[in-house]
C-alpha cells in the first residue's frame, strides 16, 4: 500500500499496510504495518481479535469511569455537567497519551452527538416558530459573524499576521460551540428565554455559515508566505485526499448541477419527514419491539446525516431540518425518548475529548500569551454580542446571556483549522496555538455561565422600583398575594359581604385585576411599614397566599410575633413547609394541593370500581389520620437536617403509613363494595 495509513488499533502513521498468510497457523492471516513502532505491536491474527477488543473495552471503561466520577462531583458543586465532562477529559489525557489514543478521531465520532442534539432541538420547533425567528437568524446571526470576523482580523493584523492569515483566523474564531451552549442552556432551563432563543438563532446561522467558509478559505491560500510549509502541506493534503477518498454525490459537478443535487437532497428530507415517516413507524410499531423502534429512529438520523454529507452540507443542519419537519408528528415524543440517551452519551464523550485534546505542553510553554489571547477572544466576542444584541432588542439579563454563552470558539474551529493547514492557508505553528485557544475558551464557557447565574441574573431580577400604593381604607381582612389561591379566597370573602385589603407585588397582575374593577394595592406585604399602613393593628384576619415559600414563613413569623390578636391563615407549599409554619406559630395552615389530591384519590378509587360512598369514606379516614398525626410530626421535624436522616421522623412516618392502611382496611370491611 503506497499511501500513508493508520496502524490498526494504535493510531500510528504507517508507510504500508498488508495482509499476509500465517506460516505457522494454516488459514490464519496477520496484519503487518511499516510504522516505526511496528516491532512493539502484537500481530493480530484472524480469529484472535482479543487485543483489539481489549483495547476498545479498556478505552470505553476509562471514559465511562471518568464521566461517572467527574460529572456528579461537578453537579454537586453546581458547576454543571459540561464542565464535569471537560475536567474528566483533562484528568484522563495523560493516560490516553500513554496508550497513543487518537483523540481527534474519537472527537469526530463523538460530534455525532451534536447532530442528534440539533435533531431534538428541531423537534421542539414548529416551522411557523422558525419563520418568526428569521430576523434574528439572518440579522443577529449574520451581523455577529461579520463584526466578530472583522474585529478578530483587525487584532490579528495588529499582531503582524498577513491579511489572508488574519482573515482565516477571524473566520475560524467567529463561530461558537453549538454543543456546549445548547447543552448548558437546556440543562439550566434557559433555552426558552429570550436570550436563549437568540443564542440558538446565532448558533444555527453559524452552522450554516461554515459551508461558505469552506468554499472561501481555499481562495486565501498563499503558500509563498511560508515556503517551508507549502510543500509539506501540499503533500499532506494530497496524501490525505487519497487516503480519505469517500463517496460524494456532487464530486465533479459544476455549480448549478451541485445546487440542483443539494436542493433535491433537502427536498427528499422534507418529503420523507412529511409523507413517509408516519407509515414507516406504524409498520415498525406493528412488530411491538421497543428496540426495533429505537433502531429505526437511529436509522433515520444516520440516513439523513449521510445524505447531507454526500451533498457537501452539514449533517447537523440536515437533521435539524428533519426535526423541524417532524415537530408535529404523532411520533415526536417517542423519537425524543429514543434518541436522547444516545445524544447524551455522545455529547459527554465529545466534551471529554475536548478536555483531553488540550495540548498542555504548548500551553505551558507559552502560558501567558495563550491565556491573554483566549481572554481577549472572549472579551471581543462578548462585546460584539452585547452591542449587536442591543440593536435587535435584547435587554437586561437576556443580552448578557447571549454575550457570555457565545463568547467562546466552537468545535467547528477544529475542523476549519485542520482544513486551513492542509490547503496552506495557516502556518502550522499558528494553527497549533489556535487549537489550544479554541479548546481553552470552550473549557472556560461553563465558568461564564456560573458568572451569569450568580452575579448577572440576580442583578436584573431585582423587583421593579415602584413605590407602594397608598392604602385608602383599612379593612378587617388583609390578603397578601392575589394569585391562583388568594384570588379565590378574595372572591369568596367579598361575595359574602366582607371587605378586604389585598396587597400584591406583581405590577402586571394588578393592571389585569384593575381592568375588572378589583381593588388591589401594589406593595411588598413583608414590609412592616406597609402592613401598618394596611391597618394590621385593627385587622382580625391575615390570609397569606404569596408564592414564595420563604416569604410566607417570614411574614407568618412576623405577624404571629407582633400582632397575636390577628388570626393568621397561611398557605403551605408542601408538608415540610407545614412544619416550618407550625414552628413559626401559625395554627391555621392550608396545604395548597392537599384537598385536590384527596379528590384525585377519590376519583381514582371510583375509576377502579369503588362506589362513591366507599371512596368518600376512605378519603375521609385518610384525611382524619393525616391531620391527627400532623402536630406530632411537626414536633419531630428538624429543618436543619434532611427528613430521611431524622430517625424519629422516619419512624413516625412508617407508623403513620401503617395506621393509614389499617384505617382503610377497616373502612373497607365495614362498607363492602356493592
Amino acid at each position: 500500500h503506497h499511501n500513508p495509513a493508520r496502524c490498526v488499533g494504535a493510531g500510528l502513521p504507517a508507510k504500508f499496510l498488508c495482509v499476509v498468510e500465517s506460516q505457522d497457523r494454516p488459514g490464519g492471516r496477520a496484519l503487518l504495518c511499516g510504522c516505526s513502532r511496528a516491532s512493539s505491536l502484537p500481530l493480530i491474527e484472524s480469529g484472535r481479535l482479543w487485543p483489539i477488543v481489549t483495547d476498545y473495552l479498556f478505552l470505553t471503561f476509562v471514559f465511562l469511569c471518568a464521566g461517572v466520577i467527574a460529572v456528579p462531583l461537578a453537579s454537586r458543586f453546581k458547576l454543571g455537567s459540561v464542565l464535569g465532562y471537560l475536567i474528566a477529559g483533562i484528568a484522563i489525557s495523560p493516560l490516553l497519551g500513554v496508550f497513543s489514543v487518537d483523540v481527534v478521531s474519537l472527537q469526530h465520532f463523538a460530534e455525532f452527538g451534536v447532530v442528534m442534539m440539533l435533531f431534538l432541538v428541531g423537534l421542539e420547533l414548529e416551522p411557523a416558530l422558525l419563520w418568526k425567528m428569521r430576523a434574528r437568524l439572518l440579522g443577529l446571526g449574520g451581523l455577529q459573524l461579520l463584526v466578530t470576523t472583522a474585529v478578530v482580523m483587525t487584532v490579528a493584523l495588529l499582531l503582524g499576521l498577513p491579511w489572508t492569515v488574519a482573515l482565516a483566523v477571524g473566520l475560524v474564531l467567529s463561530v461558537s460551540s453549538t454543543a456546549i451552549v445548547l447543552q448548558t442552556l437546556n440543562e439550566k432551563g434557559l433555552l426558552k428565554s429570550d436570550g436563549g432563543q437568540a443564542s440558538f438563532a446565532v448558533l444555527l446561522f453559524q452552522d450554516v455559515a461554515v459551508i461558505p467558509m469552506l468554499a472561501l478559505l481555499p481562495l486565501l491560500a498563499m503558500p509563498e508566505l511560508f515556503a517551508d510549509l507549502s510543500s509539506a502541506a501540499a503533500s499532506h493534503g494530497a496524501t490525505d485526499a487519497e487516503h480519505s477518498a469517500s463517496l460524494s454525490l456532487v464530486e465533479g459537478l459544476n455549480g448549478w448541477q451541485t445546487a440542483l443535487v443539494t436542493l433535491a437532497a433537502i427536498a427528499g428530507v422534507v418529503l420523507v419527514g412529511n409523507r413517509l415517516t408516519s407509515p414507516l413507524f406504524r409498520f415498525i410499531a406493528s412488530a411491538q419491539l421497543r428496540e426495533l423502534f429505537t433502531a429505526t429512529a437511529l436509522l433515520l438520523i444516520v440516513g439523513i446525516a449521510l445524505l447531507m454529507s454526500l451533498v457537501g452540507l452539514s449533517p447537523a443542519l440536515g437533521t435539524f431540518l428533519a426535526g423541524v419537519v417532524l415537530a408535529n408528528s404523532e411520533y415526536r415524543h417517542e423519537l425524543e425518548s429514543d434518541i436522547d440517551p444516545f445524544k447524551g452519551l455522545l455529547l459527554g464523550l465529545f466534551f471529554m475529548t475536548v478536555g483531553a485534546g488540550i495540548n498542555f505542553g504548548l500551553l505551558l510553554a507559552d502560558l501567558w500569551t495563550i491565556l491573554a489571547l483566549t481572554l481577549g477572544l472572549i472579551v471581543i466576542k462578548a462585546g460584539v454580542l452585547l452591542i449587536v444584541g442591543k440593536m435587535f432588542g435584547l435587554q437586561g439579563a437576556n443580552r448578557w446571556l447571549i454575550a457570555l454563552s457565545l463568547a467562546q470558539a466552537g468545535e467547528f474551529g477544529f475542523v476549519l483549522l485542520s482544513f486551513t493547514v492542509g490547503i496552506a492557508v495557516l502556518p502550522a505553528e499558528v494553527a497549533d496555538q489556535l487549537l489550544v485557544i479554541v479548546a481553552l475558551s470552550m473549557l472556560l464557557t461553563p465558568l461564564l455561565f456560573i458568572v451569569y447565574e450568580r452575579f448577572i441574573a440576580p442583578h436584573f431580577e431585582t423587583r421593579t422600583e415602584r413605590p407602594a400604593d397608598a392604602i385608602e381604607e383599612k379593612c378587617k381582612v388583609i390578603i397578601a398575594g392575589h394569585g391562583r389561591v388568594g384570588g379565590i379566597v378574595n372572591r369568596m370573602l367579598r361575595g359574602s359581604g366582607f371587605e378586604t385589603t389585598v396587597i400584591d407585588y406583581s405590577a402586571s397582575t394588578l393592571e389585569m385585576l384593575r381592568a375588572y374593577n378589583v381593588k388591589v394595592y401594589y406593595g411588598d406585604a413583608t414590609r412592616p411599614d406597609l402592613l401598618h399602613a394596611a391597618g394590621i393593628e385593627e385587622a382580625d384576619l391575615m390570609v397569606i397566599t404569596i408564592d414564595d415559600k420563604e416569604h410566607i414563613t417570614e411574614l407568618t413569623r412576623y405577624v404571629v410575633a407582633h400582632y397575636p390578636h390577628v388570626h393568621v391563615i397561611a398557605r403551605a407549599v408542601d408538608r415540610h413547609h407545614v412544619y416550618d409554619l407550625w414552628a413559626a406559630g401559625c395554627r391555621d395552615i392550608i396545604r395548597e394541593t392537599f384537598d385536590s389530591s384527596l379528590r384525585v384519590g377519590r376519583s381514582a378509587l371510583i375509576a377502579m370500581g369503588a362506589s362513591s360512598e366507599r371512596a368518600q369514606q376512605i378519603s375521609s379516614e385518610f384525611e382524619m389520620v393525616d391531620r391527627r398525626y400532623m402536630r406530632e410530626m411537626a414536633g419531630l421535624y428538624n429543618p436543619d437536617i434532611p427528613s430521611h436522616e431524622n430517625p424519629a421522623y422516619v419512624a413516625k412516618v412508617k407508623e403513620l403509613s401503617e395506621e393509614w392502611a389499617r384505617q382503610i382496611r377497616k373502612t373497607t370491611e365495614d362498607t363492602p363494595p356493592r
